[in-house]
C-alpha cells in the first residue's frame, strides 16, 4: 500500500528515537537541543524558503483556515465546556483538558509528514496551521491560564512580543513580505534554506521518540483515552466536515485534516508545567495520541489517498 509506504519510515523515525531512549542509547535531555534546533532553525527555514516563493494570493486562504481553525476551536470549547459543566474543575483545568484534545503538534508531526509525502506545495497549508496554533491556541490558553492578569498591560504587551518573536510567527511573516514583493529568492540563499530545512524531519520526529514517556500513561487512563478519541477522531471528522462545507481543493483538505489528526502538541504540557496544572494527564495524552496516532493516520491518509492523487 503506498500510503503505508510513505507513512511507516516518518513513524519508524519516532519509534527510533524511543527506543534509542529506551534502551539508554542516547540520553533523553538531548531531545530538548534537537527540539530546539527543530524550532528554532529547521522550521523557520522550510517556512520562509516555502512561503516566499508562493505567490501571495495563495497565502490566505479562507477556507482552510475556517476549516482548520473552525474544527480547532469548537473541539477545544466542545471539551471546556463539558468539564466546566461537571463542576469539578476550575477554568485553569477545563482550559487544558480543552487544548489537550484540540491544540495540535502541526509543527513537529502534521508538517513533516505532509512535507514527506506530498512534498513542498503541502507545506504551505502546513505552516498556516502551525501559525494558526501558535497565534491563535497558545494566546486563548496563556489568556484563561492567567485570567487575573488580563487587564495587565504589561502582561498584555508581554503575550504579544512573545507571539510576534515566535520563530514560527516571524518567519512566516519573512516569507510573506517577501512573497509580497515578487522577487525570486537567490539561489546561494534558497539553497542555503533548503539545506537546514531538510533537517527538520529526521530531527523532529526523533526528538518526538526520544523524548517520549510511557510513565506518564498510568495516570488518569480514562480521562486520557476520552481525550485522545476526541483529538485523533472527532476533531479531524469535524474539519472534514468543514471542508466540504466550504469546497476546499483536494490538497489542502488533505493537509486540514492531517493537520487536525496528529497528535497532542507538546506546548500544552509545557503550559501546563508552567501552571502547575493537570501536569499527569496532559503528559499521558501526548504520549497515548502520538502512540495510537500511527494507527489513526494511516487510516486517514488511506482514506484521503485518492483526493491528493497526483499533487506530487
Amino acid at each position: 500500500m503506498e500510503v503505508a509506504s510513505l507513512v511507516l519510515p516518518v513513524f519508524a523515525i519516532i519509534v527510533t528515537g524511543w527506543l534509542a531512549g529506551e534502551l539508554g542509547y542516547l540520553s533523553r535531555s538531548l531531545s530538548d537541543a534537537l527540539v530546539h534546533f527543530a524550532y528554532n532553525l529547521a522550521m523557520p527555514a522550510l517556512l520562509i524558503v516555502t512561503i516566499a516563493q508562493e505567490p501571495a494570493r495563495n497565502l490566505l486562504e479562507w477556507r482552510f483556515l475556517l476549516a482548520f481553525g473552525g474544527g480547532s476551536l469548537v473541539c477545544f470549547a466542545l471539551v471546556f465546556l463539558v468539564i466546566r459543566a461537571g463542576g469539578k474543575h476550575d477554568l485553569a483545568s477545563s482550559t487544558i483538558h480543552g487544548m489537550a484534545a484540540a491544540m495540535t503538534n502541526t509543527g513537529f508531526v502534521a508538517l513533516p509528514i505532509l512535507h514527506a509525502i506530498y512534498g513542498q506545495p503541502a507545506v504551505l497549508p502546513a505552516a498556516v496551521a502551525t501559525v494558526f496554533v501558535a497565534a491563535v491556541m497558545f494566546p486563548i490558553t496563556v489568556i484563561l491560564l492567567e485570567r487575573d492578569a488580563r487587564g495587565s498591560a504589561a502582561q498584555s504587551a508581554g503575550l504579544a512580543k512573545q507571539i510576534l518573536l515566535n520563530p514560527m510567527v516571524l518567519s512566516t511573516l519573512c516569507g510573506l513580505v517577501w512573497a509580497i514583493t515578487g522577487l525570486p529568492i537567490p539561489a546561494p540563499v534558497a539553497a542555503y534554506l533548503n539545506m537546514i530545512a531538510a533537517a527538520l524531519t529526521p530531527c523532529a520526529l526523533f526528538a518526538i521518540g526520544l523524548g517520549l514517556s510511557v510513565e506518564g500513561l498510568r495516570s488518569n487512563l480514562k480521562a486520557t483515552f476520552a481525550l485522545a478519541v476526541v483529538k485523533l477522531v472527532i476533531m479531524p471528522l469535524i474539519v472534514y466536515g468543514l471542508c466540504v462545507i466550504t469546497g476546499l481543493n483536494a490538497l489542502y483538505t488533505v493537509a486540514a485534516v492531517i493537520c487536525a489528526a496528529v497528535p497532542t502538541a507538546k506546548t500544552v504540557y509545557v503550559l501546563a508545567h508552567e501552571h502547575k496544572v493537570e501536569e499527569k494527564l496532559v503528559a499521558a495524552t501526548v504520549s497515548v495520541t502520538t502512540m495510537l496516532s500511527v494507527a489513526t493516520l494511516l487510516v486517514a491518509l488511506y482514506l484521503l489517498s485518492g483526493l491528493a492523487t497526483g499533487t506530487r
